[in-house]
């Protein structure tokens, strides 16, 4: 878990961020790492207008960590369950999700700050809901693609043009891991392998010359491969069509799924982490005033230590939420939030949490 804080910074964020870090690590105490999380200024606009982006920052805030729920269920499935592997997929810009929060950058290029708070979060919500619609679109052609196959692999029987072939390729059959290749199979029948051999090359204008040998032969058709430019493959299967050549799709490919999940992970995990930053500014402005005078810091509380972190806070910036704020130091918080809401605090505070064994 990481906390996302953000509170005044009284003229100097370089000593309230040094004075946070002191009381949650040091010498003296141990609870919780910390970093700094710079966020640009922002345009802010009218009161009326920061109430009404906060509500909509909620909302966007709450779509995006489902559509990264998503993500890790697509993971979870394609993984077996197993964590492990499924956390070594959540990479950010290259980065683990810890090495991503602790050294957070603004994406000027993506959400330029000179634009209002109402373009940035719309901009976010696009680009994720653009992201969400892609890998629903991988994902129904995957679970299709697989769908062929359990179906073909069930018949053991049958001529090249129809039975499974996964127990007759190989690897060494194809071109792997080629960003403009691909190879296909392709049933011929014994009759045509002399049109075959000599057409193949012919049918568009993008197939590797010599690219073709026979895999696997029985009583009716042969099995060719055949690559070629990978936007040409359309084609080719028509023109294979005309010629009685009849090309197989027999797999899928589960490590390109993996791989898309893995980056439209990154993409929406960073999106969402600007989305707080957002959030927290926003909410720093409604709740302490203008001008903006704010420290932020990224928190992460150490193992078993989140309750010690929390109380340290309380007592450093209860203040800030006057006589209900100095409450927080003693023992009612249960209390203080029945009346004010469990997720209140006299400071801005905003969790990340991501449980790959929730379901």
């Amino acid at each position: 878990m990481f906390v996302l804080l953000k509170v005044p910074a009284e003229g100097n964020k370089a000593g309230a961020f040094q004075n946070l870090r002191g009381k949650l690590y040091s010498s003296s105490a141990d609870y919780a790492e910390v970093y700094q999380f710079i966020i640009p200024e922002f345009k802010i606009g009218t009161l009326d207008s920061l109430v009404v982006i906060s509500d909509e920052l909620i909302k966007y805030d709450q779509a995006i960590e489902v559509s990264i729920v998503k993500i890790v269920d697509i993971l979870r499935n394609l993984l077996k369950n197993d964590v492990d592997k499924i956390r070594s997929h959540f990479v950010v810009n290259g980065r683990s999700i810890a090495q991503y929060l602790k050294g957070f950058q603004w994406n000027t290029q993506k959400y330029r700050a000179d634009r209002s708070l109402a373009e940035i979060a719309e901009v976010i919500n696009q680009e994720v809901a653009a992201i969400e619609s892609l890998m629903k679109n991988k994902l129904a052609n995957y679970n299709q693609v697989k769908g062929n196959l359990v179906a073909l692999e069930r018949k053991q029987t049958g001529n090249l043009a129809v039975r499974t072939l996964a127990d007759i390729v190989k690897k060494e059959h194809f071109v792997l891991d080629s960003e403009y290749l691909e190879t296909l199979l392709v049933a011929v029948p014994r009759t045509l392998y002399k049109d075959w051999y000599s057409k193949y090359e012919t049918l568009t204008n993008f197939v590797v010359p010599r690219s073709s040998q026979k895999i696997a032969e029985d009583d009716e058709y042969g099995l060719f491969n055949a690559t070629l430019f990978k936007r040409a493959a359309d084609e080719f299967t028509y023109k294979c069509r005309e010629e009685k050549f009849i090309v197989r799709e027999f797999k899928y490919d589960e490590a390109n799924l993996e791989s898309q999940p893995k980056t439209n992970f990154g993409e929406v995990f960073s999106a969402w982490i600007h989305l707080k930053a957002l959030r927290v500014y926003v909410e720093s402005v409604l709740r302490y005033g203008l001008p903006p005078d704010f420290m932020s810091a990224i928190i992460k509380p150490k193992p078993k230590m989140e309750k010690k972190t929390r109380e340290v806070l309380n007592v450093e910036y209860g203040r800030l939420g006057g006589a209900m704020g100095e409450a927080y130091k003693d023992e009612n918080i249960e209390e203080l939030h029945n009346l004010l809401g469990k997720d209140y605090y006299p400071y801005v505070w905003f969790q990340i949490q991501l449980d790959v064994t929730r379901r």
